[in-house]
């Protein structure tokens, strides 16, 4: 028995842009889902939220493109990662959970390692801390992993960065630090892929 019913066709002219598109993303064996980044690194002044000044760049998110933010505007809640403190003499790194903010992200310390061998995040999710002050030490590198976003495709994605500071100024309530963020959805690499 044959079957009669129409076949659907695409138009001729759908066929073609998409065949051409897929012959421009795959020309010269390029990989269409490759990213091409750097770790070099980068760095970042935030104050800390103590300071009397409202307005000051307190916060910090590495999920691509990383920016730092105003954590006490109103709508800055999950746009940010990271937030700089002063608790006890001392500046702190405040995942969002240590302000009663529910997030995923999270700060793992790594201690006195050489920041430019730390190729990976840690994958034990008990290294993390979630809803803690994190003390700041010079020497120190610290990992982050973001809170969740939307990604291609209707994915979920956590981004992963690694942090040290440069200057910790205490009196001055400010923080220069660099860091290295990873824009690969769900990646523990902290280096880009060969």
């Amino acid at each position: 028995m044959t079957d009669h019913t129409p076949k659907k066709r695409w138009p001729a002219p759908a066929v073609a842009a998409v065949a051409a598109l897929l012959m421009g993303l795959t020309a010269c064996g390029d990989d269409p889902f490759a990213f091409d980044w750097s770790d070099a690194p980068d760095t970042v002044q935030l104050y800390s939220l103590a300071r009397p000044e409202l307005g000051l760049l307190s916060g910090f998110s590495f999920v691509p493109p990383p920016s730092a933010a105003i954590v006490e505007r109103p709508n800055a809640t999950g746009s940010w990662d990271i937030a700089i403190d002063t608790r006890e003499g001392e500046l702190v790194i405040l995942p969002p959970g240590a302000l009663g903010i529910t997030a995923r992200a999270r700060v793992s310390v790594l201690g006195a390692v050489n920041f430019d061998e730390v190729v990976a995040a840690p994958e034990d999710t008990l290294l993390y801390e979630d809803d803690q002050a994190v003390p700041l030490s010079a020497g120190s590198v610290y990992v982050v992993r973001s809170n969740r976003r939307a990604g291609s495709f209707g994915s979920s994605c956590e981004y992963y960065a690694k942090m040290e500071p440069v200057t910790i100024d205490v009196a001055e309530g400010r923080l220069l630090f660099r860091y290295v963020a990873s824009p690969i959805c769900n990646s523990r690499d902290l280096v880009p892929p060969e």
